[in-house]
């Protein structure tokens, strides 16, 4: 997958195991969003030019906006990178690309991220606002997924 650095693509210097640990570890709320928001923070910055309307996410009450890159083959590896204009959904975006990017598509279609976000205890403390957001972000992984793999 051409154009995205390693780290760009979602292979981010802090994993999705890392991540679960880190917020199992946390018993307090607000120190589990401060430790979100410092997550946002590893993700790259997204160019000027990848802030497009085609790479907007719909339904987020923040921008979002989330690139594609997608590899060959009969179960491509989809590469994700991504960024928001609200510092918490940053970190909402850094989450779901090192849970769903690197992955095959079928892998993608397969994970399930409602249960990650209540296994981190993420999801009952989110706004509906946010909550439809993050719906918004994962079918729109989801969607690419399928559409990579003709499903």
């Amino acid at each position: 997958m051409q154009g995205f650095s390693n780290t760009a693509a979602g292979v981010m210097a802090t994993t999705i195991d890392d991540m679960v640990e880190g917020f199992e570890f946390i018993d307090d709320w607000e120190e589990r969003i401060r430790y979100l928001i410092e997550l946002g923070r590893e993700l790259e910055p997204l160019p000027d030019d990848a802030r497009t309307d085609a790479n907007k996410v719909q339904g987020c009450a923040s921008q979002v906006w989330l690139e594609t890159r997608v590899g060959d083959g009969a179960d491509p590896v989809l590469a994700f990178r991504g960024d928001s204009d609200a510092h918490l959904v940053r970190g909402l975006v850094a989450v779901m690309i090192a849970l769903y990017s690197g992955r095959p598509a079928s892998q993608i279609l397969a994970t399930d991220a409602g249960a990650l976000m209540e296994r981190i205890g993420l999801r009952e403390h989110l706004t509906p606002q946010r909550s439809n957001g993050l719906r918004s972000m994962v079918e729109r992984i989801k969607r690419e997924a399928a559409a990579a793999s003709g499903a």
